[in-house]
């Protein structure tokens, strides 16, 4: 692949199984930001879908009605832009659902890349840099945690884990919301720079 040409690009906000503040396995709440903020960086950035992915059927519901206004409800005229962004979504209750719909779609398995703002000592470890160079035809789906991050089992299932963004902070301060990751991570991969 030529490096100006970028793979299938798919994204997916992981609410379970993530991180707890006590290293334990929890679902998060998937918020109203998140939902619209990644999907307006994920259609700027070429994304085929956004997975929002959570195991409670009422958290998918809540996406489904927070859709629903925007796209046939009194929100559908209000902001075109927004609708477009939102038409990207897909809810899924598994990773594994999601890798399994971008089979379906690309005919191919997407490499799985996993990311996390915590240091980790892993075989796996991609840089951004050393990824954005080794871009194939192959789809790649993106794996962002909420909480406290993606599980281990996770991180280690995944094919990559893109490396941490650091900032210039003297502190190492990394405590970004995930969709200011999202949008750090998507430009220095995809971004025309």
């Amino acid at each position: 692949m030529m490096a100006t040409e970028k793979p299938p690009l798919y994204i997916a906000l992981v609410h379970w199984p993530v991180l707890g503040k006590k290293g334990d396995e929890v679902a998060t709440s998937i918020t109203h930001f998140d939902i619209h903020d990644i999907a307006r960086v994920s259609k700027a950035y070429g994304a085929k879908k956004y997975f929002i992915i959570h195991k409670m059927e009422e958290q998918l519901m809540y996406v489904s009605r927070v859709l629903s206004h925007w796209n046939t409800g009194e929100g559908a005229g209000l902001n075109p832009m927004r609708q477009m962004a939102l038409a990207g979504i897909e809810l899924s209750k598994s990773i594994e659902q999601a890798v399994s719909k971008v089979n379906e779609l690309e005919g191919q398995k997407p490499l799985v890349v996993a990311t996390a703002a915590r240091s980790l000592d892993t075989g796996n470890l991609v840089t951004f840099r050393g990824l954005r160079e080794s871009f194939e035809e192959q789809p790649v789906l993106m794996l962002f945690g909420t909480g406290y991050g993606l599980t281990q089992k996770v991180l280690s299932e995944a094919d990559a884990l893109l490396e941490p963004i650091k900032g210039v902070s003297t502190q190492d301060y990394r405590h970004l919301s995930v969709r200011s990751a999202v949008s750090i991570c998507l430009d220095r991969l995809f971004g025309s720079w």
